[in-house]
This record gives C-alpha cells, sequence and structure tokens, in this order.
C-alpha cells in the first residue's frame, strides 16, 4: 500500500509542472491576440485598406468678418438763414423722401427786404422806359436839325453868295447838337438798364434767400433725431462764429454700409462686386451684400484694410447698430477634383497620395488647391473615380497588394 502511494506521488510530481506549463503557453497565446486587437498576423493574409473615391465638388475658402451696419449716408440738417421755426411736421422715426417739406422758418424782415427789391426793379423800368423816350426825342431833333443842315448847305453851293456861311455854320452846329443829344440819350438808356438788371439781380437773391425759409430733405431717409421744436430760434448753418443748432438729423437707411477690417492674408482676394452673405444673428436671418469699395491701403497699426460691404434695406428692417457676419469668399474652384483632407500625405517635400489600382499600393505625387475643413482639391496625379487610401499610410509600400473597402464621403462638418 505504502508503495502505491509512493508511485501516485510521483506520477503527480511529474505531471502538475507540465499543466502548469500547457496553461501559461495558452495566457500568452491568448495576450498576444489581445495586444494585436484581434486581428491576425498570419503574413499570408492580403491587409485591408480604407479607401475613398475621387470626386468632383467646388471648394471655396472663406472669410467670416464682423462688423456694425451704418447709414450709406447721414447729415445734420440745418437752416441756410436765421430765423424762428414757423412749423415742424416730422419727428424721430419718420420716413421722408427727397424734397420732401420738413420745416419751415418764418424770418419777417425778409419780407421788407424783398418789397424793397421789388421796388427798385419797378422803379428802374420806368426809368428805361423814360430813357427810351428821351432817346425818341433826341433821334428825332437829330433828323430835323441834319436835314436843314443838309437843304442849307445844297443852297449855298448851288447858288454861291445866296445864303450867308453863317448861316450853314449855325446849321451844322445844330445838327452836331442833335447828334450829341442822341449819344447822352443812348448812354442814359444803357444806365438805366443796367441798373435794372442790379435790381434784378438783388430781388432773385431775396426771392432765392426766401426759397430757404422752406428746410427740404436733400435726399429719401429716416429722421433719427430732432433738434428744434416750433417757435425756436434757428442760427444760419453757414457760420463759422456760431454753434449754430440742427433742425433734425437724416440718415439714408434704404441701403447700409458695412466696415470689414480684412487682414492683410486675404487682402489678394478681395474683388469690387463680389456678391457676399450677410448673416444678421440678431434676427436669425441672411442677406445679399456686395462688395463695392476698399481703402487699397493697409493700415500700419492694425495690417487690416478697411473693406465696404453695401446691403440694400428697402424694408427697413435692418437698423444701423446691428451687427452682422459677413462671409468673404476669397477663392473659389468650381468642378474640381476633391479627395478627403487624409488622403493626402505631407510628411516628404511634396504631397503625395497612396492610390489602388489593380488591387496595389500606388504611391502618386500631386499637386494640391483649395483646402477645406474636410477635403482639398487636387490639380494633377489623379483622376475623377480613382481609389485613394484614407487614413493612415504606415507600413504602405510601392506595389504592395490590398484589399479596399469603400468609405463614405465625408461632409462638412463632419
Amino acid at each position: 500500500m505504502r508503495l502505491a502511494d509512493r508511485s501516485l506521488k510521483y506520477c503527480l510530481a511529474l505531471l502538475i509542472p507540465a499543466l502548469a506549463g500547457g496553461l501559461l503557453s495558452c495566457a500568452r497565446g491568448n495576450g498576444e491576440a489581445e495586444a494585436s486587437g484581434g486581428v491576425t498576423t498570419n503574413s499570408s493574409e492580403t491587409l485591408v485598406v480604407p479607401v475613398a473615391k475621387v470626386g468632383r465638388s467646388t471648394l471655396s475658402t472663406d472669410l467670416v468678418l464682423t462688423g456694425e451696419f451704418l447709414p450709406y449716408q447721414e447729415i445734420d440738417v440745418m437752416a441756410k438763414e436765421a430765423g424762428y421755426i414757423k412749423s415742424i411736421g416730422v419727428d424721430i422715426g419718420d420716413r421722408v423722401k427727397a424734397g420732401q417739406k420738413l420745416a419751415e422758418l418764418e424770418i419777417p424782415e425778409m419780407q421788407d427786404d424783398i418789397t424793397h427789391a421789388n421796388a427798385a426793379v419797378e422803379a428802374s423800368e420806368a426809368d428805361i422806359t423814360t430813357a427810351r423816350n428821351d432817346l425818341a426825342r433826341a433821334k428825332a431833333a437829330f433828323d430835323i436839325a441834319h436835314l436843314s443842315y443838309t437843304r442849307i448847305l445844297e443852297v449855298s453851293k448851288r447858288e454861291v453868295g445866296l445864303v450867308p456861311q453863317q448861316e450853314v455854320d449855325e446849321a451844322h452846329s445844330r445838327e452836331l447838337g442833335a447828334e450829341a443829344q442822341v449819344s447822352a440819350a443812348i448812354s442814359t438808356l444803357d444806365a438805366a438798364q443796367r441798373k435794372t438788371s442790379m435790381s434784378k439781380a438783388d430781388q432773385a437773391r431775396w426771392l432765392t434767400l426766401q426759397k430757404y425759409t422752406v428746410i427740404s430733405a436733400p435726399f429719401t431717409g429716416v429722421i433719427t433725431k430732432r433738434y428744434a421744436n416750433t417757435g425756436a430760434m434757428i442760427q444760419q448753418g453757414i457760420s463759422s462764429d456760431t454753434q449754430a443748432m440742427p433742425v433734425v438729423r437724416l440718415s439714408q437707411n434704404d441701403l447700409l454700409r458695412l466696415i470689414l477690417p480684412v487682414p492683410e492674408s486675404a487682402v489678394p482676394g478681395i474683388r469690387i462686386g463680389e456678391t457676399v452673405d450677410v448673416t444678421v444673428n440678431s434676427l436669425q436671418k441672411t442677406f445679399p451684400g456686395r462688395v463695392t469699395r476698399f481703402e487699397n491701403k493697409i493700415s500700419m497699426a492694425t495690417r487690416t484694410m478697411d473693406t465696404e460691404v453695401d446691403v440694400p434695406n428697402s424694408d427697413y428692417i435692418l437698423i444701423p447698430g446691428m451687427y452682422a457676419e459677413v462671409n468673404l469668399r476669397l477663392k473659389q474652384s468650381k468642378n474640381a477634383l476633391t479627395v478627403p483632407i487624409d488622403a493626402i500625405d505631407e510628411a516628404g517635400s511634396s504631397p503625395t497620395i497612396y492610390a489602388v489600382q489593380d488591387s496595389t499600393v500606388r504611391i502618386v505625387p500631386v499637386t494640391t488647391g483649395i483646402r477645406t475643413a474636410v477635403e482639398e482639391e487636387v490639380r494633377s496625379g489623379i483622376q475623377e473615380g480613382d481609389l485613394v487610401i484614407i487614413g493612415r499610410h504606415t507600413g504602405l509600400k510601392e506595389g504592395q497588394r490590398v484589399r479596399t473597402r469603400l468609405m463614405p464621403a465625408p461632409t462638412q462638418g463632419s
């Protein structure tokens, strides 16, 4: 019995180390499989790579800038002449048209000046009438004197000694005197006409100033501020030595401006006439705008160039002072060959793409263009419909055999 126990113990001593070694070997095998992600390392199997198909789309490089809406033009409407506000027919928020009456001034002494100017014109015209009559009488007297002298001169020549020479000389003297009277009358008439012209000019001046008593809108817009009320004294807006008070402030709001500080790097992409999208977050709406002008000079302090975008506002839904975001399109390529960004390998001196042709890896040098968040333009090296490997390219070699798994096309914002 003791011999049997010894034999059993000996067999167990040999069996236990063998079982322990087998279990350890199994544990190592499972650990290696887990470390490799469950992918077998059998070199006889072909590597599976994710690929994408080369397609065509429109790519663009955009720059989003923020600006504040400003009126297209805004002025304080002043009075040309000093006077009292007789009436004012507009208030804050009123929309007015060009030429519409805003207010009227009362200038009592101006009517007296106009009456004086009218009287001066009438007096000057009366002087012209008198001068014309005097000229007519002078011409008539000259005609008689000339006719008398001509007759006497003819008789004296025909009948020598019949008419004394003194009578001939006296007739000639009367003719010359009448001629001088004609010249004087002509001068008097000219002076009266010039005086009339001056009187009429003074009259026209006062009538023109009278028109300035009516203050009109110089352009279509909105009254944004009212400074004066009925009865207020308004000084001349052209006086430089007084602080003249405006009547109202007028803003043209049917067309608004956005002044954008464009960075120096984006300046070459700015083009006059380009349409842009203007988003107003407070309204949750997007409006069309157009690049209309820029400074053509970069600020030394900010390294930016002020660029203006005009935004139509015919329905007055936009209000000056609102903030807006403008999407400036700097570059655009239509119908361009595109691939996902991670399909391009930029590790070397020049970009390359790992394409798959007939289940074989081909490393192709490419020329790239516009790049967005998910795609990049490829201008040479590949064709539409080619399959390109996306993701990591480590370990892949030229001519390597692979199997492909087509991945969905990337979308903006993914």
